[in-house]
């Protein structure tokens, strides 16, 4: 494909996405059935795709229109590339640029930052002085980062043996399992190093989060949020524990028992959670609006609305009142969310102790928007 032409495959996909479709069933419907499209088209659409969703509302204001083309000449307008040779009107490619299709720079505000309207007076509440930079961070590609097992090695032994395998990796200074991959990430589900079980796929800020749980050996824990189990893994890593794992949507776990067992550790999944059940912690990464991951996730800040944010945090306090009945005497109860936004994360918890004079915040955790991983809150709740 010609740049022109996976430009004018974008700005489909875009529509489509625009119109409704969640951008993931876009773009491998488009795959299937491109299959003129080589490896390097599928990436490079992949990327104009996900950059238009990141900054939709500045490229359409540079780009004169919050449509698909629009969105891809506000993308060249940003990106300083050249808009005659990518709109060069081709067979494949899209039509010249017209006199109406000037656009005008982005205001101030949820307009630059790329961030919706209504939303904005909450960012702004979360993050204070840093909103606009943290609006900013997320316009921006996430970087790929492993967790280093360290039941089967060292961080220096793996940096060491994905070299051999042709990919580049650094130490994160979020947490001492963390590496950010530099160069060769879409190799890495091919390597020995993965089939053995020497790392996981996961964001350094989601590590850190494992890593200030007040875990020991031999206590029970219940992660009680599983989803895929990359925490649950995390966390069987760092101490011998009588583990388990559990789901509202148990099919979020299928792969778990997998990589459990190429990771060396030992998960008992629970389809259903006996009431008298009772945990020395549990883990609750709650279903947030995930604002903290926007880079990975950029249709996400565009189809949340109030509504749906108001039925998040709800569903929050559910998870905190349901979980709290299953600690020990003197346990824990971890409360986490990849957001950024207080009203999904403080309020939560003040709201939670409000009318609970056996429990105390022991700590709490913010991972900002800065430094690489993504934006995530931790507090450490203690049942007295």
């Amino acid at each position: 494909m010609t740049p022109a032409a996976r430009v004018q495959a974008a700005i489909g996909l875009l529509d489509d996405i625009l119109a409704g479709q969640p951008a993931e069933q876009a773009l491998t419907g488009w795959a299937r059935k491109a299959r003129f499209a080589g490896s390097k088209d599928r990436a490079a659409v992949r990327d104009h795709v996900f950059d238009a969703l990141r900054c939709r509302r500045s490229f359409a204001a540079l780009g004169g229109s919050e449509t698909g083309r629009g969105l891809m000449i506000g993308a060249a307008r940003a990106q300083g590339a050249d808009l005659e040779a990518l709109f060069d009107g081709s067979g494949y490619g899209p039509a010249p640029v017209s006199a109406e299709e000037q656009g005008r720079e982005p205001a101030a505000g949820a307009d630059a930052g790329d961030i919706p309207d209504w939303l904005w007076p909450e960012f702004e509440r979360s993050l204070g002085a840093h909103a606009q930079e943290g609006a900013a961070y997320l316009r921006n590609r996430a970087p790929v980062f492993l967790r280093a097992n360290l039941r089967k090695t060292s961080r220096a032994d793996l940096i060491a043996r994905l070299q051999s395998d042709g990919i580049t990796a650094i130490p994160h200074d979020h947490s001492p399992t963390a590496l950010e991959v530099t160069q060769g990430a879409r190799q890495l589900r091919n390597t020995p190093t993965f089939r053995d079980g020497l790392f996981e796929l996961q964001d350094a800020a989601s590590q850190a989060v494992t890593d200030a749980l007040p875990l020991a050996m031999g206590m029970t824990v219940l992660d009680y949020c599983a989803g895929g189990g990359g925490k649950t893994l995390a966390m069987g890593a760092r101490a011998d524990l009588q583990l388990a794992a559990h789901d509202a949507n148990p099919q979020r776990m299928r792969d778990l028992p997998d990589r459990a067992a190429r990771a060396g550790i030992a998960v008992s999944i629970l389809q259903q959670i006996e009431p008298n059940s009772r945990y020395d912690l549990i883990l609750c990464d709650a279903p947030c609006s995930g604002s903290g991951s926007w880079r990975r996730a950029p249709d996400g800040k565009w189809i949340l609305t109030p509504e749906r944010l108001t039925a998040l945090t709800q569903t929050q306090d559910q998870i905190l009142r349901a979980a709290s009945a299953l600690v020990a005497p003197g346990g824990v109860l971890a409360y986490a969310t990849c957001s950024v936004l207080s009203r999904e994360n403080e309020d939560r918890v003040a709201a939670f102790l409000s009318d609970r004079p056996d429990w105390r915040q022991e700590a709490s955790h913010r991972w900002p928007l800065a430094g690489g991983g993504d934006g995530f809150f931790l507090a450490i709740l203690r049942r007295v």
